[in-house]
């Protein structure tokens, strides 16, 4: 794929934001001025704490909810709201779900499940051909001996193939995958995350997955993104951020894994601030150990007073004292 093939498919956000009304009038900004690109050919991962945004931001790249502000583009055009719009976006930037018992409909055979996409988006030319060509690529073969079975005779590995083969026929560029393998057993998900990056290598497939496994990230991304609290406050290379981590956060989560470059665990005071109470300041200022240790003091008013920005450096951090650190 040329790099102006590649530019036409690119998924960009910038400046997005999401919000909630609840009860008492108290507003929730569950995605707080996101910027972030997913392109054919790599692999994003988007990690951070349950409760950060990260679904939330996944379903407003789908159009599935609606941006308060900001812009998600495809390939440079503005997301369109029509139906007609969001049905031609759906077709280069696919879902894969967490959960595939949940995904497949108990009732329909494997065949039907991976032909809906084609059906919905009116495609009828050589439906079994596509259909076999799906489960194949996503390692279900051969395909036909799959076509008449139902979800419950499948193992969770193969229902979750069933599930990327229906993102797959519609032969998209994109896929946004939710926690892929989050719900199936550890033998099987070193098979699914070997698949996404055979689609990746073989077809220039570009994805999103979205993570609490930092583990899983090093192992199939390209460039990965933490997220706190509506924010991604570091990102770049996978192996840039989690061999070298900068932000406190990405720090804390780091230094918890095996072989941590990180010397000493890190324990975060507290738990993730509601949405609707974000801290003025940094975000992360009462739950940061370079506060709490004093490390922090020469930036201390920064902190309290202003909510920092990620810079534009190809591993960027949103940190007064990390950037203060590096103009020094």
């Amino acid at each position: 794929m040329s790099s102006h093939e590649v530019a036409e498919k690119v998924l960009t956000a910038r400046g997005l934001r999401v919000e909630f009304g609840l009860p008492g009038g108290r507003t929730a900004r569950a995605v707080d001025g996101v910027d972030l690109d997913v392109a054919p050919g790599e692999i994003v991962a988007l990690a951070g704490e349950s409760g950060c945004g990260k679904t939330t931001l996944a379903r407003t790249l789908l159009g599935l909810e609606p941006a308060t502000g900001g812009e998600v583009a495809f390939g440079g055009a503005p997301l369109g709201r029509s139906t007609k719009a969001l049905k031609a976006y759906r077709r280069q930037v696919q879902l894969v779900l967490q959960d595939p018992s949940g995904a497949l409909n108990p009732r329909h055979t494997v065949y039907e499940a991976v032909a809906e996409g084609l059906r919905i988006h009116g495609i009828s030319d050589d439906e079994p051909g596509r259909v076999a060509d799906a489960l194949a690529r996503a390692g279900l073969r051969p395909p036909e001996r799959f076509f008449l079975a139902y979800p419950h005779e499948l193992s969770g590995g193969q229902r979750q193939r069933v599930v990327i083969a229906g993102a797959l026929v519609l032969e998209p560029s994109i896929l946004v995958a939710d926690e892929p393998v989050a719900s199936l057993d550890a033998s099987v998900r070193g098979e699914i995350l070997s698949l996404l990056l055979r689609l990746k290598e073989d077809a220039g497939l570009g994805a999103l997955v979205i993570t609490h496994d930092l583990g899983l990230a090093w192992s199939i991304a390209d460039r990965i993104a933490i997220m706190y609290l509506g924010r991604i406050v570091e990102q770049g290379p996978v192996e840039q951020v989690l061999t070298d981590p900068q932000h406190p956060y990405t720090r804390a989560l780091v230094s918890v894994l095996p072989d941590s470059p990180v010397a000493e665990p890190i324990v975060l005071a507290g738990e993730l601030p509601d949405a609707s109470r974000i801290p003025g300041g940094c975000r992360f200022r009462p739950r940061c150990q370079e506060v709490a240790s004093g490390n922090a003091l020469t930036v201390l008013g920064r902190c309290e007073g202003e909510d920092p920005v990620i810079g534009p450096e190809a591993h960027a951090t949103a940190c007064h004292l990390v950037h203060a650190r590096m103009a020094a």
